[in-house]
């Protein structure tokens, strides 16, 4: 039976609900307000208090509107159909939700559940899998993808069936797998994964050695990334982070691209949606949009699901990564998703550290900047999630805490500088000859 519970206090989208049974950290649950129901997220709980994040805005809520858990984390539905596509925080697909704004408590399906994809099964009927070995695979934008077995699956399966080549729906069963204990279990073409949870189904995680491309001299030569390296670039507001990142998005040597715009200015985000598209690949002359997905999140969203965008952009990435391919993600900037902890901090009351943020700010950082990196997989295939995060320090100041915790955990460094930047919109003016004007 779902627990339920009765809202007993509201601060902006931080919301205290009394429960009638019991919750666990991060769990989902939707509040309903006026017959809406919007999503949120379990944070914190105190004896029959949960307090919860919620990803929409709260205006119109009451004391006494009802919740109800869901008995599992965030999650994000994987499986073939998710390139060239534009998605929120909450992996909702933009492009299937009517009008100009968006309407709160819309969600709408990741995936398109009638498309026919071809199959082709890479497995046969006998063999010993385990969870992310691969069953078979489907074209996905001219990208081989792969059909897994799902990530949640614990020990060893037989195939009973499997399906022959032919077109399905990513509803379809192409599999029946046999456990240890003789329960039969179905699997289709999709599954879910929560996305604060990193997907290890991999045989080790070695150091990074291999250099990665970037198709930008300057990084290439002076300080290189390795595939499945972390780097950041910090700098004031208008110093090119975007469009470096943009740079290096459409030159790498990846799959892959995942473009994670996390509280971004409203204008920025619009830039991507409109100029990106229109990137041309130079690796193989088609739109650079076919193998690239973008997550939104702008500034005046939610701070809870600005926090969500990124796991749900390092979900994916690592989803790919476990097909054997190069994953490129970019985030943009990590300094709001940091802003967001440090707000929601704020409001549970809990210890402040340095410049108001979250005493585990580091932790945080070095958690997730750890998911990214280069993995041998089970059938001895490689893969790689490459991640270049940005940091939009307050007034250029690279000595406030989201840097320098970042500074920390990632391996490259690129620097932008305000002066240097400001050199195009305002030439130097020599000073004598201005003087004598």
């Amino acid at each position: 039976m779902a627990t339920k519970g009765i809202v007993k206090g509201i601060v902006s989208n931080l919301v205290t609900v009394e429960v009638d049974g019991p919750v666990s950290q991060n769990e989902i649950c939707y509040i309903s307000v006026g017959g809406v129901k919007l999503m949120a997220e379990v944070i914190k709980v105190i004896g029959k208090n949960a307090f919860v994040q919620v990803f929409e805005s709260t205006r119109g809520m009451r004391v006494g509107d009802e919740a109800e858990f869901e008995g599992h984390m965030l999650e994000v539905t994987l499986g073939p159909g998710m390139l060239s596509r534009n998605y929120d925080g909450l992996q909702n697909d933009l492009d299937k939700m009517e009008g100009v704004f968006l309407r709160r408590g819309e969600y709408t399906f990741p995936l398109d559940n009638d498309k026919l994809w071809d199959f082709k099964p890479l497995a046969k009927v006998g063999d010993k899998v385990a969870a992310g070995d691969w069953l078979g695979e489907v074209d996905e934008n001219f990208q081989p993808h792969k059909i897994m077995v799902p990530f949640t699956f614990k020990g060893e399966y037989t195939i009973k069936s499997l399906k022959e080549a032919g077109q399905y729906t990513i509803n379809e069963v192409i599999a029946v797998l046999t456990d240890e204990a003789g329960k039969d279990v179905e699997v289709t073409m999709i599954q879910r994964w929560p996305v604060k949870r990193a997907i290890t189904c991999y045989k080790e995680k070695p150091r990074p050695y291999k250099l990665l491309e970037t198709g930008v001299r300057t990084i290439d030569t002076v300080n290189p990334i390795v595939e499945g390296g972390t780097g950041f670039i910090p700098g004031p507001f208008g110093t090119g982070k975007t469009v470096l990142q943009h740079a290096i998005s459409k030159q790498a040597e990846a799959d892959i691209v995942i473009i994670a715009a996390c509280g971004e200015r409203a204008n920025e985000v619009v830039e991507i949606f409109t100029e990106f598209p229109e990137l041309v690949d130079p690796h193989t002359g088609r739109k650079l949009m076919e193998r690239t997905i973008i997550i939104a999140n702008t500034s005046n969203m939610p701070v809870a699901a600005r926090e969500a965008s990124v796991y749900t952009a390092m979900t994916i990435a690592e989803y790919y990564r476990s097909m054997g391919l190069k994953v490129l993600l970019m985030a943009d900037s990590t300094s709001r998703w940091a802003q967001a902890l440090r707000e929601m901090s704020n409001r549970l009351e809990e210890l402040p550290g340095p410049d108001a943020f979250p005493m585990d700010l580091s932790a945080i950082v070095a958690n997730f900047y750890a998911r990214a990196g280069y993995v041998h997989l089970n059938n001895g295939e490689t893969g790689s999630v490459t991640f270049i995060g940005t940091v939009s320090p307050a007034g250029g100041n690279l000595k406030e805490p989201v840097t320098e915790n970042t500074k920390k955990v990632a391996r490259c460094f690129y620097a932008l500088e305000q002066e240097r930047a400001d050199r195009k919109r305002y030439p130097a003016v020599n000073p004598i000859e201005s003087y004598s004007k």
